[in-house]
């Protein structure tokens, strides 16, 4: 029997025979799972139910598939995986852009799917018992179980799962050079254009929901060539 807390995987794909492949391979890893072969029944379901992962078809047959998953990007604090035929290089590019956290290409291994799920919710038991789940600098207030900011005037802004990821990344080391590279092995990405990419946009999106200039950005600093520095104390 699954384990009734176990992280609950949504599944949107409009084959049967996907559904059926990915629900049985991460049932058997120990997830929870819940299908849907049309977006209007996922974004139905999303009212009663909270996922800790969504896998998202681009090819669905009635809504684009690439503007669900931009949707979801800014109002979900699910981690947003894109399984898709669709392999060229921009197409994953624009994934990664809108907001999805990983981006996977058909035929796929189900076992790859489990690692990069599994990649995509690691939190370490040590670290998980140890890390504040609310944290405040600079005026403001990250709250990170529900995937918000708020500012110090109290306006309260949604956190997209990926923008989450990366403000954890500056608040566990702030003052601290931060390098692509860690970037890459904090968030479980690809090293190429794409991860590149998709990190310049979620940075710039971070920044914008903090109020920065972006010609000179007072809390998260770039350092060309080198990488990022987080430039508030933590309250």
């Amino acid at each position: 029997m699954t384990d009734p807390t176990a992280p609950l995987i949504a599944i949107l794909d409009d084959e049967p025979e996907i559904r059926r492949i990915l629900a049985a391979a991460l049932e058997d890893a120990g997830f929870r799972t819940t299908s849907f072969g049309r977006a209007t029944e996922f974004e139905a379901a999303l009212r009663r139910i909270t996922p800790d992962a969504c896998l998202i078809d681009l090819g669905l047959p009635d809504r684009d598939g690439l503007a669900l998953v931009h949707r979801l990007a800014s109002d979900s604090g699910a981690a947003i995986i894109i399984i898709s035929g669709r392999a060229q290089v921009q197409d994953r590019v624009t994934g990664l852009e809108l907001g999805a956290d990983d981006y996977i290409i058909k035929p796929f291994e189900p076992a790859e799917v489990v690692a990069r799920i599994r990649a995509r919710l690691r939190r370490p038991a040590a670290a998980a018992s140890t890390r504040p789940r609310t944290l405040r600098f600079a005026g403001w207030t990250a709250d990170f179980d529900r995937y918000s900011l708020t500012d110090p005037e109290g306006t309260e802004t949604p956190l997209s799962h990926a923008e989450a990821e990366l403000l954890r990344i500056f608040t566990d080391n702030p003052r601290r050079l931060i390098t692509r590279a860690q970037m890459l092995e904090a968030l479980g990405g690809a090293a190429g254009d794409s991860f590149d990419r998709a990190m310049d946009v979620r940075i710039s999106r971070l920044r914008t929901k903090l109020g920065e200039d972006p010609k000179n950005p007072r809390l998260i600093k770039t350092i060309y060539g080198a990488g990022y520095i987080f430039l508030a104390e933590i309250g």
